[in-house]
């Protein structure tokens, strides 16, 4: 069951949540943990986690946006302004890497360990401790996946647990990964923007512009975030279309479009700017703290 919203793009009413990846991936583990009552939908590509939103097969994606350790996912800041989704919610995924094999097998049977090459680097220490060469996997689940059809003792993954369980592999060590702290955070992607307020905390807004090409443009479009006392989380700048000259910017602040302090901020801004496309506001995950 469907309907259309706004921009033409279907409302799906699916009870399902797209993520990048195959089953047992981060991201689906991310689908799990904060929207545990819908359907996990796995996609080949980011664009077709949108797309499936978009065409009504899914109701929501979930999409990482930054890690903790490496960083930005880059793909994103190209995807999401023309997504045509909205942001309603947050999301963060520690991420512990575990060591599983087949079952009845011993970790001193272990002589190789397949992941995505990422996961490797995360675990060079506890591979070095027991010998273990590492081998590059296309993904984590996918490794996953591998070991369990190789049908070798000597072959593990490194991967999540929902993986182990997914492709019936035990896990031989928990927690492996060098450091303790390497969080994922996932934007929940809607074809429908929900400006309400949710609960009595906090809120969070999310928007890109593009700034005037004046002097200090930037500067004095920043300027008004400060004098009205709003507090910016993130400011990210990428290029546009490969211009080295047409730069967007990407920005989380705190605060709902509404408050008066934000409405200021915004009408500054937006003498200052070129284009101004608000993508969402969503409370803050509890996670965040």
């Amino acid at each position: 069951m469907s309907h259309e919203g706004a921009n033409g793009y279907k409302i799906a009413m699916t009870g399902r949540i797209a993520f990048q990846g195959e089953p047992g991936a981060y991201s689906h583990q991310a689908c799990r943990e904060a929207r545990p009552g819908m359907e996990a939908l796995p996609c080949r590509t980011f664009e077709d986690a949108i797309e499936a939103v978009r065409a009504g097969r899914a109701d929501l994606a979930m999409l990482p946006v930054e890690n903790s350790t490496y960083g930005r996912v880059a793909d994103m800041h190209s995807l999401l302004p023309e997504s045509g989704l909205h942001v309603v919610a947050e999301a963060f995924v520690r991420v512990h890497i575990n060591l599983l094999a087949l079952p009845g097998v011993d970790i001193s049977d272990v002589r190789e360990a397949m992941s995505h090459t990422v996961l490797l680097g995360q675990c060079r220490d506890f591979l070095r401790r027991h010998g273990i060469s590492p081998v590059t996997g296309a993904d984590t689940a996918g490794s996953a996946r591998h070991v369990a059809a190789a049908g070798r003792p000597a072959l593990a993954a490194l991967a999540s647990e929902l993986a182990g369980e997914i492709y019936g592999l035990n896990v031989l060590a928990r927690h492996i990964e060098d450091q303790s702290n390497n969080t994922t955070r996932f934007l929940l992607m809607a074809p429908q923007a929900d400006m309400s307020r949710r609960g009595d905390g906090p809120m969070m807004t999310s928007f890109i512009f593009r700034v005037r090409n004046i002097p200090a443009a930037l500067y004095k479009a920043m300027g008004g975030f400060a004098t009205n006392g709003v507090n910016m989380l993130k400011l990210e700048s990428y290029m546009v279309g490969g211009s080295f000259t047409a730069t967007q910017f990407y920005a989380e602040i705190e605060g709902h479009p509404e408050d008066a302090s934000v409405r200021r901020a915004f009408e500054e801004l937006e003498y200052f700017t070129s284009a101004l496309r608000l993508m969402g506001t969503y409370p803050p995950s509890p996670e965040r703290r």
